[in-house]
């Protein structure tokens, strides 16, 4: 359209010219291949020459709790979801420790994150797992995102919230100060470990952070839905405070709650319900429970009939031949050992020596109609009972059994009395007998 509506030849020599000249440097976000790649391995080797102080380690621990909820609270299910109302002194808290874990503004964070909800699994999907493990792990997070993949999505909320746009105007600073200078400030003043606070408190703490939420549509079991690839995944639950019970959260998005069982680690939702009771967050949405179990049904019935689907249930009743109760019969008195039971026709020459009841109660039945005794007449039959039966199908009888309206007229005597006349039954009816 306009200016940009190149033909795809000319556009493709172009992107091939582009190439050559090294145009490859374009499609990388060198500031987030300085904090995402280059930072945590130099960190890592860092970590060789750095003691590990017990203080330290347990301050990185709770300091990773801090800068995960900035995150799973903070910018997923606050900013990008809106499933539950915070005060500005909590939006604030959620905005420092946000950007101490180094994922990106609120505002950047939670506009690809609609994207990704609106377009899961398309090449729309800014972090789509359908383009690879890696891709969907680390690639999204370097590369830039092609213009021709690029899509728009409604952030004027984010935009009039004063937190947000000061985090996004201030991010680099304050990325500086939340995820560098300020755990290393704790550890060296409060117990003389400069160093290990920058090592491991700093870059190890936001490298772990960084890396660990990529299995949530890989790994994992669909338990609300399967028709994309988000998961329900424990590792990942455990890893990133309850953000691993993937499949929920896609199915249930403005829920927030991740992990809804009462075994379910889901430490953002505990903390957030926590933060309501101390008044710091009101309007915590629920996805309604009759909704939730309707989801979680239909997936259940979905498995089920696959596995029915690769299970013998016999020739379906509309696919049988039809054949009349004399034909039966006939079929029966020449050698064939078939039974009528409820108007179907079953062969059972197959079974009839491992009948449990044994083969003569079987052969009284044959060429009769043995419903009665196969539903309590003799033996009230199990369900497996009845779904072996099922396996055995021959054919319908036309009318379900011997009818007597359908005898030929040389079968059938009219009785009289000894004087000629018709005997007749109540109400005129007359009265045929074989």
């Amino acid at each position: 359209m306009g200016s940009s509506s190149i033909p795809n030849g000319v556009e493709q020599q172009k992107q091939e010219k582009n190439l050559a000249k090294g145009a490859w440097y374009d499609t990388v976000d060198f500031l987030n291949l300085l904090l995402v790649i280059i930072i945590p391995i130099a960190g890592c080797i860092a970590a060789f020459w750095t003691p590990l102080y017990w203080q330290t380690f347990i301050f990185a621990v709770g300091y990773y709790f801090l800068t995960g909820l900035g995150v799973t609270a903070g910018s997923h299910r606050l900013w990008s979801h809106r499933s539950y109302v915070a005060s500005l002194p909590l939006r604030v808290f959620l905005a420092l420790v946000g950007a101490g874990a180094v994922e990106g503004s609120i505002r950047w964070w939670a506009k690809g994150h609609r994207v990704h909800h609106r377009y899961t699994d398309t090449p729309k999907d800014p972090y789509s797992i359908k383009k690879g493990l890696i891709f969907a792990h680390l690639g999204w997070m370097i590369l830039k995102t092609d213009s021709k993949e690029k899509v728009r999505t409604d952030i004027s909320d984010l935009d009039s919230d004063g937190v947000v746009v000061w985090q996004h105007k201030n991010y680099l600073q304050l990325v500086i100060i939340m995820a560098f200078i300020f755990p290393m400030v704790i550890a060296g003043l409060g117990w003389n470990d400069w160093m290990g606070g920058l090592v491991y408190a700093g870059i190890i703490r936001m490298f772990v952070v960084q890396q660990s939420n990529s299995l949530s549509h890989w790994l994992g079991d669909q338990p609300f839905d399967d028709n994309h690839s988000p998961r329900n995944n424990l590792i990942t639950a455990l890893v990133i405070l309850g953000e691993g019970w993937h499949n929920f959260h896609h199915e249930f998005p403005s829920d927030y709650r991740a992990g809804i069982e009462w075994y379910q680690y889901d430490p953002t939702k505990w903390v957030i319900w926590i933060w309501e009771k101390m008044g710091l967050a009101t309007n915590l949405t629920e996805f309604r429970q009759n909704e939730i179990e309707k989801g979680r049904v239909q997936q259940l019935q979905k498995k089920v009939d696959i596995q029915r689907s690769q299970l013998n249930w016999g020739i379906p009743l509309h696919d049988l031949p039809v054949i009349e109760w004399d034909d039966y019969v006939e079929q029966s008195k020449n050698g064939r050992q078939l039974v009528s039971i409820a108007g179907i026709v079953h062969d059972v020459s197959d079974f009839i020596g491992a009948h449990p009841g044994g083969k003569q109660i079987i052969l009284t039945a044959v060429g009769k109609d043995a419903t009665a005794m196969f539903n309590g007449g003799v033996y009230d039959h199990t369900n497996a009972a009845h779904n072996l039966l099922s396996t055995m199908r021959y054919a319908v009888v036309r009318g379900g059994m011997e009818v007597e309206a359908w005898k030929r007229p040389e079968d059938v005597r009219v009785p009289t009395d000894t004087l000629g006349n018709l005997i007749v039954g109540p109400h005129g009816q007359e009265t045929r007998q074989l």
